[in-house]
């Protein structure tokens, strides 16, 4: 466990030179770091993670004028990068040839951002290198926003991790994707898909069907960021989704089982005795839902219980909301429609 300070970035930064792998801080969750144009280091995230290799993963860049050395820009990148980076957005762009094809899938594309977190900024320009980096957990594990959340899933399977405290944002990036025409939202994440839009004057396309091959971006997979506890997410209306909510914790409870609930604030007051409550935060405050929702997830899967319940967090129509429906979508086991209120 490394410091943030100088001394801390210059070791973290050193070991990434040596084909090392680093966990460290950004703005959205902890990444796993390896120096991005050498093959058998990105290798090595494979192995640690043991994640699939035909999950791409993002090249991490220290400013927006590194881009053009990893990939080609089209005419919209340079707007999108203006206004967003360094910041929670990944764009999908044709890859130059210096790009190993562990980083890519094999595709012809990469992902690419710059992230604002200013321990990943030093890290970044320390290194004087581009970072390839998926979140630093176990795949399909919750995405780790503590380092202590990195020593649960990798200690002993990674070289080093650089404390850079909690992570503000929470969740992963927005990633879209500007080699289709028009471009398209290929996972919703810290950084509204709305205003993204409003810099392009265009709606972005969503991802349909399923996906054959090697996917696009990461974080694409229909069951992720799972904990390992069993999580029923109900779904729908506000009044609905409460009330099927309260349903089944009460009819869990009653046969015996130990359940933890995701709770919002304004639940609460309404929820049977005897549960393993987390807030996550209040349905008006989508930013702390984000901030707090896998610290959540972790603390209560540690606790050796028979299930977990949440409810839609925040409106999953707009904004951070999509990202937090789309996380708990993908974390469940099951997922219950409570139907339109």
């Amino acid at each position: 466990m490394l410091p943030s300070d100088t001394a801390g970035i210059a070791e973290a930064a050193a070991i990434l030179r040596a084909g090392g792998l680093v966990a460290f801080p950004t703005e959205t969750v902890y990444g796993l770091g390896a120096h991005a144009l050498n093959a058998h280091a990105v290798r090595g995230i494979f192995e640690a993670k043991s994640r699939p290799a035909d999950d791409p993963l993002i090249v991490h860049l220290a400013d927006p004028s590194d881009l053009e050395a990893v990939a080609f820009p089209v005419a919209a990148t340079a707007r999108l990068a203006d206004r967003f980076w360094p910041g929670p957005l990944t764009l999908v762009l044709e890859k130059r040839e210096v790009v190993p094809g562990e980083v890519t899938a094999g595709l012809k594309t990469v992902a690419v951002r710059v992230p604002s977190h200013p321990v990943a900024g030093a890290l970044l320009r320390a290194a004087a290198l581009p970072i390839a980096a998926p979140s630093a957990n176990l795949f399909g594990r919750p995405s780790p926003t503590r380092a202590t959340h990195v020593l649960e899933d990798l200690d002993g399977r990674i070289d080093a991790v650089l404390d850079g405290g909690p992570t503000p944002v929470g969740v992963e990036s927005t990633i879209v994707d500007l080699v289709s025409n028009p471009p398209r939202l290929l996972r919703p994440g810290g950084l509204a898909a709305e205003e993204i839009e409003a810099v392009l004057n265009l709606r972005l396309a969503s991802v349909s069907g399923t996906q054959k091959g090697p996917r696009v971006a990461p974080g694409l997979m229909t069951v992720h960021y799972s904990p390992r506890t069993p999580l029923t997410v109900i779904v729908g209306g506000v009044v609905g989704a409460r009330e099927r909510l309260v349903c089944e914790l009460r009819a869990s409870v009653a046969s015996g089982q130990r359940i933890g609930v995701l709770a919002l604030a304004e639940d609460v007051p309404l929820l049977p005795p005897h549960l393993r409550v987390e807030v996550v935060g209040s349905s008006d405050d989508p930013r702390e839902l984000a901030a707090h929702l896998f610290q959540a997830m972790r603390v209560l899967d540690a606790e050796n219980l028979d299930g977990l319940y949440a409810r839609t967090l925040a409106d999953p129509s707009v904004g951070l909301g999509r990202a937090l429906a789309d996380r708990l979508r993908r974390a469940a086991f099951r997922v219950i429609d409570a139907g339109a209120d």
